[in-house]
């Protein structure tokens, strides 16, 4: 069944919103008692024009915030490759600026010779483990989709799993694989109603209840024992210096 032209761009009417509400437990809606809303980057990994993973992603955006969050889409067009020499293109700082923001991420790529997109690697690539002190992806939630010309595969979700591992991400179990992607979109590109689509509600609900409930812990869960004792002796390097200078 074809979606309806929508004259609100987040409407929804496939969702019901009893089932909506029923996210929480007893329906309650927890994202609306934090002191903000939970913040969730986009990526998507195609630049053509009619880009089915961008659709999707616009969609997986709608139903975020159906679910409380709050979105940001990233546009890779214009993004340079991966160039040290390019780490302060307007594109990149805008990227990483984003990643720092978010509390939780999807990503989203068409499957391309068994694998993630270049567009999307090289987002990824772009965003580096540590800025200094900070690290930009530590901690942070992540659900990975993909999208296929044929049938349906995991080769590009598996991948991006094993990258969100490698960023110290905390990847939710769910995920989505829309086959014949060309057939689950109206020309208006909204998905249609079915088995797919409520598959990415699903995994759209499981992030926001992720990202909820480990958030006010991320920095416990990342603390690690090896960091603890490299930032420890450093410090007591430091004091030794110290030390030392004002023996002199």
């Amino acid at each position: 069944m074809s979606v309806p032209e929508l004259t609100d761009p987040d409407g929804l009417p496939q969702l019901e919103d009893e089932y909506v509400e029923a996210a929480f437990p007893g329906g309650f809606d927890l994202c609306a008692q934090l002191d903000h809303a939970p913040r969730i980057l986009l990526l998507y990994g195609s630049l053509r024009e009619q880009s089915y993973s961008r659709y999707l992603v616009e969609e997986a955006a709608r139903l975020l915030r159906r679910f409380g969050a709050e979105t940001r889409i990233f546009d890779p067009r214009g993004l340079p490759l991966p160039d040290p020499s390019q780490s302060e293109h307007p594109k990149v700082r805008e990227l990483r600026e984003l990643s720092l923001w978010s509390e939780g991420q999807v990503w989203c790529s068409p499957e391309l010779h068994g694998a993630m997109s270049g567009v999307l690697k090289s987002q990824i690539d772009w965003i580096p483990l540590a800025l200094g002190s900070i690290r930009p992806t530590q901690g942070r939630t992540l659900a990975v989709m993909q999208v296929s010309g044929g049938s349906q595969s995991f080769n590009a979700v598996n991948g991006m799993r094993v990258l969100g591992r490698w960023m110290r991400m905390i990847t939710i179990p769910n995920q989505s694989s829309v086959p014949k992607v060309w057939q689950e979109f109206d020309e208006q590109g909204r998905m249609k109603r079915s088995a797919l689509y409520d598959r990415v509600v699903d995994v759209m609900e499981e992030l926001v209840k992720f990202t909820v409930l480990t958030r006010e812990h991320a920095d416990y869960l990342v603390n690690r024992y090896s960091e603890r004792r490299e930032q420890g002796e450093a410090a007591s390097a430091a004091v030794r210096d110290i030390l030392a200078r004002a023996s002199d």
